[in-house]
């Protein structure tokens, strides 16, 4: 069992990366906890048409927020895309976007349930995430926290990981063997 991290900016190549990570397994939980396209914005409607297109046949897609429990009951790889959309999707479930204790206290929570939970498990997974601290400072204090409470969640799941990858213009940076920064 091993627990895989990829990062990468927009449109870098960290899904494609990670799906080659778990192509020669039959069978895969692909695990989607963003928001499920309804007609109400065509543009991400089309993005997760195109992700649904590449998945062999054999992979089983799940939309949830709920990743530890996927990761707990799991008897097949776990791949997770992404934990930007786990962490919208969860500040949306509350309306915190204008709380930040509240959000930061939640977030907190379920980042120890999901540490946990990869922790104790009996299979591989492999999560997707956004690098986005090395951008413009967002002009909104709702985008800054995103920003901030991503980067703490990515940092947290790193630590956690066997493997880390970074992924930039479609090249992959092999981070696993460089130093944790320590708490």
């Amino acid at each position: 069992m091993s627990v895989t991290l990829v990062l990468g900016g927009a449109r870098s190549g960290k899904s494609r990366y990670a799906e080659s990570l778990l192509r020669t397994y039959p069978k895969v939980t692909y695990v989607a906890p963003g928001a499920v396209p309804d007609g109400s914005d065509p543009e991400w409607a089309e993005r997760v048409s195109a992700h649904q297109a590449r998945r062999p046949t054999g992979w089983t897609t799940t939309e949830t927020t709920e990743l530890p429990e996927v990761i707990r009951a799991a008897h097949h790889p776990v791949l997770i895309d992404c934990l930007s959309t786990w962490l919208t999707h969860l500040v949306d479930d509350i309306d915190a976007w204008q709380d930040r204790g509240r959000a930061e206290s939640h977030l907190e929570k379920e980042t120890a349930r999901l540490l946990d939970a990869l922790g104790s498990s009996t299979v591989d997974v492999v999560m997707v995430t956004n690098e986005v601290g090395c951008s413009v400072v967002p002009s909104t204090a709702s985008g800054r926290m995103f920003r901030d409470d991503l980067g703490r969640l990515n940092a947290a799941v790193s630590a956690a990981s066997d493997h880390v990858a970074l992924v930039v213009a479609g090249r992959v940076l092999d981070l696993s063997g460089c130093p944790v920064v320590p708490d």
